[in-house]
């Protein structure tokens, strides 16, 4: 019954998913005690006493039409309170007009490529990158070109000069980045806003830059993450609060639109028709209340670090090479094997789970989701140490 593209799809499907579903396997051998499982990006803190209690209030209290279908775009008062905030951010002036409320960043990005998209045009990804854009892009007829970064995991922009053609209709950038954590720079970013207008000008196109953006509040070190929207005149910013308010289940996000995109208006109402025509109709109207009111939150930055810190030191201690991530709360060391698939797999052995590059179009190196309790990761330095040992790596 099932569709030889989607089986073929399977075959080469997350390898998080794949690692998280050994770690059950696990689990129920040796006990969750024994069993370190870095390989999925799901926040073990539960959201702000304030966010809980705003829940109930909501929940409990006799909101008219709460439950209803709101407008396709979102409920306007959320939207506007979004709105007010993206636009301190970036200092454009943004209304609720430019907000379109969606269920999560992944159906963000799936709605913009939907609005864009051509049968055969192509979108710039930047590797490594989060896996399922590829799975995106190609939802919506489109073609990925993937383009390697810096050795400092920053956007190459010699390469991408070769990468885009002239059926680029856009790129996505994620800063703080899935998996390497590196936050882009402002410099880095202007340059390539200076290389995509000569892209335009050369090929007679307009190319969309799209931010995602799910960890843009958990950064470390006074570090800045640059908004998209003030550098790139064609550029949309997707978010989510999975990360920010430790809300993944609940599957809201939004995307804030640049008012300088050229007719702006077409263009959002393409994307609130993509919204509803994918089937999502419209973002779940609870939480949109919910999160619009909890913008002041903020992650337990100062905890991440904590793990962050101790994970890094105890790794580069055991002769492991890796970027110092400046956002977000993974780790993507380089794998002491050529081989990373078979790195991970030794790692099993010691019930170890971790994600390899391959899985985010980067081989040679490993993901550690480091978003589990602070125990976790001190009690995993047993198991490192001995796979450290077995692999000979102090010599």
């Amino acid at each position: 019954m099932i569709a030889e593209k989607i089986r073929n799809d399977l075959g080469n499907s997350s390898w998080i998913r794949a690692m998280f579903e050994e770690g059950e396997r696990l689990r129920q051998i040796h006990g969750t005690d024994k069993v370190y499982d870095f390989s999925l990006g799901n926040p073990d803190y539960e959201p702000a006493p304030r966010v809980q209690h705003l829940l109930r209030e909501l929940v409990s209290g006799e909101t008219p039409g709460l439950h209803r279908y709101t407008p396709n775009a979102g409920d306007v008062e959320a939207r506007a309170r979004i709105a007010a905030a993206v636009a301190e951010d970036c200092g454009l002036p943004l209304g609720p007009e430019h907000i379109v409320m969606t269920c999560g960043a992944a159906g963000g990005l799936n709605v913009v490529l939907k609005a864009i998209l051509n049968p055969g045009d192509e979108i710039i990804v930047l590797s490594p990158f989060f896996v399922e854009y590829l799975f995106y892009i190609d939802n919506h007829g489109g073609k990925s070109v993937v383009a390697p970064t810096t050795t400092g995991f920053e956007p190459d922009l010699e390469t991408l000069d070769s990468a885009i053609g002239p059926r680029c209709r856009g790129i996505i950038l994620n800063s703080p980045n899935n998996p390497t954590g590196v936050v882009y720079s402002q410099e880095t970013l202007q340059a390539l806003s200076i290389l995509l207008e000569k892209k335009e000008k050369e090929f007679g196109t307009e190319i969309l830059v799209i931010s995602d953006e799910p960890y843009s509040k958990l950064v470390y070190d006074d570090v800045k993450v640059t908004s998209v929207l003030k550098v790139f005149k064609n550029s949309v910013a997707v978010n989510s609060f999975s990360k920010s308010l430790a809300l993944p289940g609940e599957r809201i996000g939004y995307i804030a639109v640049s008012p300088a995109i050229n007719e702006v208006d077409m263009f959002i109402n393409g994307l609130v028709f993509a919204n509803r025509t994918l089937g999502f109709v419209n973002a779940p109207s609870l939480f949109m209340k919910l999160v619009s009111m909890s913008l002041d939150e903020v992650p337990p930055v100062e905890e991440y670090k904590r793990r962050r810190d101790y994970f890094y030191d105890m790794l580069a201690g055991l002769g492991f090479k890796c970027t110092k991530p400046d956002g977000a709360f993974y780790l993507f060391p380089r794998s002491p094997l050529a081989d990373d698939v078979e790195f991970v797999r030794r790692a099993l052995k010691y019930n170890l789970l971790l994600v390899p590059g391959k899985g985010f179009g980067c081989p040679g190196y490993f993901r550690i989701a480091y978003c589990v309790s602070f125990d976790t990761i001190k009690n995993s330095q047993p198991a490192f140490e001995a796979l450290a040992a077995e692999l000979n790596m102090r010599n």
